[in-house]
């Protein structure tokens, strides 16, 4: 008999099963993100506190799972072959022909699909639950990313099992679909990427690939991936009759299917299928690039057969390829939002895909590098759907092609220009730089910074558009009267906002750190920052040799901060923020006990049995101790708990001393 916790746990995952089909298949959720949010944490404290009832196919799942060694190599039951392309109407009249003439038959019906710019992946079901997601790989063997799969809301973890009767309730399946990273997406990771300082991605197939082969599940799961289905076996076999038919039945049972989908009775309505979407496409939030035509009897497969590579009854036709040359006229940089300095080129305008282009990123100088650009050469130009133009390689060199250089000064601000040992980014060092003002104004008031609440995106558009804002400081000499006179804004909206915009000038030194922008000094840096060197004053005139003593704090950071402090606009705001009222020194905490673990340096590792991490770090800080990420020779302490990872064998050996939480717990007393 189930008992009630059983129960209510089941009754938790069905109600998120729906609310997950409703919001990543069908895009018509029913509740909001904070009710699907309350409604997940419940089921995770319940499997918290009952682990023995967690089951593989849980919602919690999809962002568990430790970070894998490496992936394991699986053979396909049926091999996943590639498809032969066409490129004009020709070769698909031809394609249509050679089927008719091989099958007998003086019409044949097709469905045609969009085909979409992705990975493809193997999804094996048993007794309705996912068991493994694998990789096309060679198409005879691919790689187990079953971890990572999961991370995907719009692949059902669980099929019903009333659902599969349209199949005949088999033990086993393979639904096989495509892996997409939509273009919104792909736009954030890129600027998320460019502010690190990283190489950006090519394009949504590259940053989808790249995603599906992290060995952390939980990096995969911020990327937000979607998958489409398209393909049914049942014991190796296509259970059903017709393709059409097939592409019903896992919409029925729960998978996702692309909706930009026809039957067409005859090759003139494939065609109108086929041109109509060659524009159409261009509308879409993620990349497609043709139309994959199959014949809709499936019993005609068989019959049709395969080639080495690809089979008979199947092809894609491939739409011309958004491209053309020009010349580069000029390089110039452009400052983005978050300070970053982009090279983008001037082009002789030409036409792309109808659209005219003069302009393409050409992401940093490691690319310029890679391509051998000069000004003047001529460049074959590469656009695909929304996707900024790009330069994909030099078609002829100019001989008298000049040479790009970053400046040295930021071109909209005048501010210095830095590049941090190592790192592909240069970066203007301006906090109050016009070009990433608005970033800079949005981070100030973060919550995890100053912590200004009704501070959004739209009223610092509306400050830095009328000019009211030119700094971070000019936020504290804001009146009720000038917010009251904005749009959206009433006279109880703007006194409240100066109440959060007074409350703010008593946040701790290290909120205040975080929040001006210094390079690479994120929250657990500023909290370092704040607790060695105590005031604002003192951080602004320590040399990078100084700043390299304090614990965790290396050669890149340092130069970072140097950098910072270096710029005379950055010290002008400090002031102001001072001036305005603003703390800038670290208040003396009052000693809440002992310090039996003073000058301790501790590391976690695995799931403790009593405490979270955070709980535990806490305890140990709070004793004096201090909780780092890595183990080294300075360690003291590695704290193990429940399936640790690598930190252990490190700490083996290094000789480190290993204690478990009831021995760390000794240790506090």
């Amino acid at each position: 008999m189930a008992t009630s916790v059983e129960k209510e746990i089941e009754k938790l995952r069905a109600e998120i099963r729906y609310h997950e089909h409703r919001y990543y298949v069908l895009d018509d959720p029913e509740i909001s993100d904070y009710e699907f949010d309350q409604l997940m944490r419940k089921l995770q404290d319940l499997e918290r506190e009952h682990p023995e009832l967690v089951t593989p196919d849980s919602p919690t799942q999809r962002v568990g799972g430790k970070p894998a060694e490496q992936f394991s190599k699986v053979r396909h039951q049926v091999p996943m072959m590639s498809l032969d392309n066409t490129y004009s109407v020709e070769e698909l009249r031809d394609f249509d022909r050679r089927v008719r003439e091989l099958s007998g038959r003086s019409r044949v019906e097709y469905v045609a699909e969009l085909k979409l710019d992705g990975l493809s992946m193997s999804l094996i079901y048993e007794k309705g639950v996912l068991a493994r997601g694998v990789t096309r790989g060679n198409g005879v063997e691919g790689e187990d990313v079953t971890a990572n799969v999961k991370t995907i809301g719009s692949v059902p973890l669980r099929i019903d099992g009333r659902k599969l009767q349209v199949i005949g309730h088999p033990e086993r399946f393979e639904v096989r679909g495509e892996v997409i990273m939509p273009l919104k997406m792909f736009e954030r990771l890129n600027a998320q990427r460019e502010a690190a300082g990283e190489p950006k991605f090519a394009n949504p197939r590259n940053a989808a690939a790249g995603t599906i082969r992290q060995l952390d599940p939980k990096m995969v799961a911020q990327r937000k991936l979607d998958m489409f289905h398209y393909y049914l076996l049942v014991g190796g076999d296509v259970p059903l009759k017709e393709h059409w038919k097939t592409l019903e039945a896992l919409a029925e049972m729960g998978f996702k299917v692309n909706p930009h989908r026809r039957l067409c009775a005859s090759f003139d309505e494939l065609l109108e299928f086929v041109q109509e979407w060659e524009t159409k496409r261009n509308e879409l939030e993620y990349e497609t690039d043709g139309v994959v035509v199959k014949v809709n009897d499936t019993r005609l497969w068989e019959e049709l057969g395969n080639t080495a590579k690809s089979p008979r009854w199947a092809i894609a036709y491939k739409y011309p390829a958004h491209q053309a040359t020009t010349v580069v006229k000029d390089i110039r940089a452009q400052v983005g939002r978050t300070g970053t300095l982009t090279p983008v080129a001037d082009l002789n305008p030409v036409n792309v895909g109808g659209v005219t282009v003069s302009h393409a990123t050409l992401h940093n100088m490691d690319e310029i590098a890679r391509l051998g650009l000069r000004i003047g050469d001529t460049v074959l130009l590469q656009r695909a759907g929304e996707v900024i133009p790009q330069v994909v390689k030099v078609v002829k060199r100019a001989p008298d092609g000049r040479e790009f250089h970053m400046p040295k000064r930021c071109p909209v601000c005048g501010g210095d220009v830095f590049r941090a040992e190592g790192e592909v980014a240069y970066r203007c060092v301006n906090a109050a730089c016009p070009a990433r003002l608005k970033e800079s104004l949005l981070h100030f008031a973060a919550r995890h910074a100053m912590g200004i609440d009704g501070l959004g995106e739209a009223l610092v558009d509306q400050l830095v558009d009328r000019g009211i804002v030119k700094d971070a400081a000019d936020l504290y000499a804001l009146t009720q009267d000038q917010l009251a006179a904005l749009e959206r804004m009433g006279k109880k909206s703007a006194a409240n906002l100066i109440s959060e915009i007074e409350k703010s000038k008593k946040v701790d030194l290290a909120r205040v750190i975080f929040a001006v922008g210094i390079p690479f000094v994120g929250e657990r840096t500023a909290q370092l920052l704040a607790e060695h060197f105590g005031s604002f004053d003192r951080l602004a005139e320590a040399s990078e040799e100084e700043l390299e003593q304090v614990h965790e704090i290396g050669p890149k950071t340092a130069q970072g901060i140097a950098e910072f402090f270096a710029e005379e606009r950055n010290r002008k705001l400090i002031e102001k923020l001072r001036a305005a009222g603003v703390r800038m020194e670290q208040e003396k905490a009052a000693k809440k006990g002992p310090q039996p673990l003073a000058g301790k340096q501790f590391v976690l590792t695995g799931t403790l049995p009593h405490h979270s991490r955070e709980e535990a770090s806490q305890m140990i800080e709070e004793a004096g101790g201090r909780v780092v990420g890595s183990v080294s020779k300075k360690t003291d302490y590695v704290v193990v708990g429940a399936e640790p990872g690598s930190k252990l064998e490190k700490a083996r050996a290094l000789g480190v001393k290993t204690i478990d939480e009831d021995e760390l717990l000794k240790l506090l007393k």
